[in-house]
């Protein structure tokens, strides 16, 4: 099993064999059978894909950087550089990552994702969420508060399965070839690894991709 060095990245590696040498970077694609490639993930996405004419497949980490950057989108390119792989003939798979419900940002990350896609008005939802402040700042609810200092503004929340589906879109693949499994890592530890949920003390999640030798 061919794994990576995770650095937040849009560096991608295509690889023919099996090799202990250190690969540092976020993606990985191969066409050759019998290698399987994997990435490891607790909150970020894995977005495997395959191309099932050609045989040739692919796994990308995406974080908040690495969408940023275009990973996924980078990847697509990538395979038809190396392999002649056609969009059309791509299915993909976004794995379980946290959800647009518990992944509050701030605004430079916003502003940084508006000064890069034009949709990423469809990506950011305000929302306020008196939990999550509870949890993150236990302190300020010891005491009470000084006269007008009213309720802490709204959340910015992030859809990084929405911003790395529109960028499979945007590579050329069909709607339909795209598949998303539910469920959000920081709503569902039991099932899950996040890191933001139980604040870095957590385990990784493998997610992995090979061909099939004939």
């Amino acid at each position: 099993m061919l794994q990576l060095k995770q650095v937040h990245s849009a560096v991608i590696h295509r690889v023919g064999t099996a090799s202990s040498e250190s690969l540092v970077g976020d993606g990985l694609i191969t066409n050759t059978p019998g290698l399987l490639m994997a990435i490891k993930t607790a909150d970020c996405v894995p977005v495997l894909v395959s191309d099932i004419r050609l045989r040739a497949v692919g796994a990308f980490h995406a974080g908040w950087r690495g969408t940023l950057a275009r990973i996924v989108e980078k990847g697509i390119g990538e395979m038809r550089r190396s392999f002649g792989t056609s969009p059309a003939d791509v299915r993909a798979a976004i794995g379980p990552c946290i959800r647009q419900c518990c992944y509050s940002v701030g605004g430079d990350i916003r502003a940084q994702f508006e000064s890069q896609f034009a949709h990423a008005g469809d990506l950011f939802e305000e929302v306020f969420d008196a939990n999550a402040l509870h949890v993150r700042y236990p302190l300020l609810f010891l005491n009470q508060r000084a006269p007008g200092h009213g309720d802490h503004g709204p959340e910015i929340h992030l859809d990084l399965v929405e911003a790395n589906r529109r960028q499979l879109l945007e590579a050329g693949l069909a709607e339909n070839n795209i598949s998303v499994i539910e469920g959000c890592t920081a709503c569902d530890t039991k099932r899950f690894f996040s890191h933001r949920a139980e604040f870095g003390k957590t385990g990784r999640m493998l997610g992995a991709i090979g061909i099939r030798l004939e």
